[in-house]
């Protein structure tokens, strides 16, 4: 994969899952008290994941060729450990 097209799918990755984090907050509108701590907890945490993986995205812009590979190695170590954090959320607001 070139990295122009590397960076279109990381950029296509990080708004798919802003939107769903943002869905979730909008959603948590009409939830009881408790369920809503308990779930804005969470979504703090995916946040925060996303935060990271946002910030080293922003690496590969200014990786050479020869961090390229470690930037998308760790790059895809988040969004790994974000699409368990997310699934689980999900699964378990369902």
């Amino acid at each position: 994969m070139s990295s122009d097209a590397y960076r279109q799918k990381v950029e296509a990755k990080l708004d798919e899952y802003q939107a769903k984090v943002d869905g979730a907050r909008a959603r948590l509108k009409g939830a009881t008290a408790d369920a809503r701590l308990d779930a804005e907890k969470q979504l703090d945490d995916l946040q925060s994941k996303l935060a990271a993986a946002k910030a080293k995205a922003a690496q590969l812009t200014d990786a050479s060729e020869d961090a390229w590979s470690n930037v998308t190695k760790e790059l895809d170590d988040k969004f790994s450990g974000f699409t368990s954090a997310v699934k689980s959320f999900f699964s378990g607001s369902d």
